[in-house]
């Protein structure tokens, strides 16, 4: 049976492999969204079952979706991969610190998700989060706004799996561990993460496609080392 997934935060890292992963899958479409069509149109421009749409989470979120799940049709698979990182000590940390994050991490998912239930009848969403985010795991300076935003991730799972919870549609969270990306670098320079992005693509890609037949509105901590 044929399935469509669609990526939000495609163009790099993580959600460049995940798009590559879920096409190698038979009968899987994938629609991938970034900010990046050019670098997405690089990367994915010789996978047929892969469509790129630019998308930016900085303003008009649920516009820009509605239009691009318009044209996309059924979805079955949402993951919801896209971050913005500020890494500042806490009393440099601007307003459009504060709020870029807030925008892109939490608003911004939750606006995607808006334009997107109506298009889901039996799915699962994934959002990704961090370990940042975690209620209990050790926390870093410099990433109160980044953290905080991911935290809000996590609640608003919790929130939606229980307003939807006598539909199809099944919302978890995963706050990931250390993997090498820019987004690593950009947080903790020079540290050498245990997995690769496409590892830790491998995992949220299986997730995706089989865990909402166990769970909902679930919090998982995916980490072998900290940070």
């Amino acid at each position: 049976m044929n399935k469509t997934a669609v990526v939000v935060g495609a163009s790099r890292g993580i959600g460049r492999s995940i798009v590559e992963q879920l096409a190698a899958i038979d009968g899987m479409f994938v629609h991938a969204l970034s900010r990046d069509l050019q670098k997405m149109n690089n990367a994915f421009g010789h996978l047929k079952n892969v469509k790129c749409h630019p998308f930016d989470l900085s303003s008009n979120v649920r516009q820009q979706a509605s239009e691009i799940f318009a044209s996309v049709g059924n979805i079955d698979f949402l993951i919801n991969n896209a971050g913005k990182l500020v890494n500042k000590p806490f009393t440099s940390l601007t307003h459009d610190d504060i709020e870029g994050c807030y925008q892109t991490n939490v608003i911004g998912v939750m606006e995607t998700v808006q334009a997107a239930v109506e298009y889901i009848s039996a799915g699962h969403i994934v959002n990704i989060s961090s370990m940042g985010g975690f209620q209990g795991s050790v926390k870093f300076p410099g990433l109160s706004a980044y953290s905080t935003s991911k935290a809000a991730v996590c609640s608003f799972t919790e929130l939606f799996a229980e307003e939807y919870k006598d539909t199809d549609i099944k919302m978890n969270c995963l706050c990931l561990g250390a993997a090498q990306t820019e987004m690593l670098e950009e947080a903790f320079p020079g540290y050498k993460a245990p997995l690769t992005a496409d590892e830790m693509a491998e995992y949220i890609v299986d997730f995706a496609v089989n865990a909402h037949r166990f769970l909902n509105g679930k919090i998982i901590p995916v980490s072998l080392s900290t940070p």
